[in-house]
């Protein structure tokens, strides 16, 4: 399976790569993603093209390599990015400040549409404001919300100058991620193991709710909502595990399920067909995670991660996709993990899928494009 992923060596370490959304309406894979790059002497906001499906050969398999359609330099290292709508992307330094870049598709450039300089800051014994990174950013045209270093919490407006809502001492450690349950609450994670609810229409500065890891309070560094049933959230951190939380009952995960090695940097639920969720990490690997109730009669796929391919027994056949999510014990349920990325070393920083295709972007200054992930 390894003829459908196309690689691109870009000369600099990727921190995040995202599809460009496709319109409602559209019928063809997505063809544009864009790329940030961290820990280079000059980082780049870039926008490339998957390549060219009329390449494809006789059996359908893909060739063609991404090509660079344009870039921009960055100031500090890209610590989040998402698409605001198919025009413009919103960028998280790790200065502080939040732009948001717009990619002209006639002429293939991109420029700085606005910026929000040092959103988030350190401020220091002289009230001078020393930056501090925005670490996670989210989008829900035309509101942006960021979180911090500083444990602050932005809400920004596209068309507006000013923070629209700022929460200044939103958390006493660092915000790692953020992402909407709806469209008046987000839920932040942060570097002791906690998640918090935050409703958009209070204005008192509290969550609605903590969540906690029990015990260890290990840095959670992602967070994604299940697109279809909000109260399924999927968290990853330091120590590689995935969590699973129904945030309508308890306070602590539904399911740890042992994962990566090291870090998980990212955790996404495929937006269409969630009963797929995609985990990326520090040591290197990336792996699909398949709750799909009918996993044994179809053909395994992507089978070069053969290692690290787990088949869990199943209790029950019909079971809902929630309740394989939810399920107090996985391994009984039927779930196939398949490691994307059999020998890769270097870390997978960032990750995103949409449709049949997947992104990824590693230290090893390259980015990857599966164009079939379910072939």
């Amino acid at each position: 399976a390894m003829e459908d992923v196309s690689a691109k060596f870009v000369s600099q370490k990727i921190s995040r790569t995202r599809w460009r959304p496709l319109p409602a309406a559209a019928l063809q894979p997505p063809d544009l993603f864009a790329t940030g790059s961290w820990d280079n002497e000059d980082n780049r906001i870039s926008i490339w093209s998957a390549g060219d499906l009329g390449n494809a050969g006789l059996n359908g398999e893909y060739h063609g390599e991404p090509h660079l359609l344009c870039d921009i330099q960055h100031n500090g290292d890209v610590m989040d990015m998402q698409f605001l709508d198919q025009e413009r992307i919103v960028v998280a330094s790790s200065t502080g400040t939040v732009t948001i870049f717009r990619h002209h598709q006639n002429n293939q450039t991109l420029s700085a549409d606005h910026r929000w300089e040092k959103a988030h800051c350190h401020v220091d014994q002289d009230t001078s404001c020393g930056g501090a990174a925005c670490t996670g950013v989210v989008c829900n045209n035309p509101e942006i919300v960021t979180v911090g270093e500083d444990g602050r919490i932005n809400l920004f407006r596209a068309d507006q100058k000013d923070a629209v809502r700022t929460i200044d001492n939103a958390d006493s450690s660092t915000l790692h991620a953020v992402t909407f349950l709806r469209t008046t609450e987000i839920l932040t994670v942060n570097s002791i193991g906690q998640l918090k609810i935050w409703d958009l229409r209070q204005q008192r500065n509290e969550p609605s709710q903590i969540f906690s890891l029990a015990g260890d309070r290990v840095p959670l560094h992602c967070v994604d909502r299940h697109p279809n049933q909000q109260h399924i959230v999927a968290t990853g951190g330091q120590d590689g595990m995935l969590s699973i939380w129904d945030i309508r009952q308890g306070t602590m995960p539904v399911s740890l399920l042992n994962a990566h090695e090291a870090e998980m940097w990212e955790v996404h639920f495929h937006p269409s067909d969630p009963d797929h969720l995609f985990t990326c990490s520090e040591d290197g690997s990336l792996w699909h995670w398949d709750t799909s109730t009918n996993v044994s009669e179809k053909p395994s796929f992507l089978h070069q991660g053969g290692r690290s391919t787990a088949y869990l027994s199943h209790s029950t056949i019909n079971q809902s996709v929630a309740s394989a999510w939810l399920s107090n014990d996985p391994t009984k349920d039927r779930m196939e993990i398949t490691n994307l990325i059999p020998n890769q070393t270097l870390s997978v920083n960032s990750l995103d899928v949409l449709g049949p295709c997947l992104v990824y972007g590693t230290d090893a200054e390259a980015i990857y494009v599966n164009r079939q992930l379910f072939a």
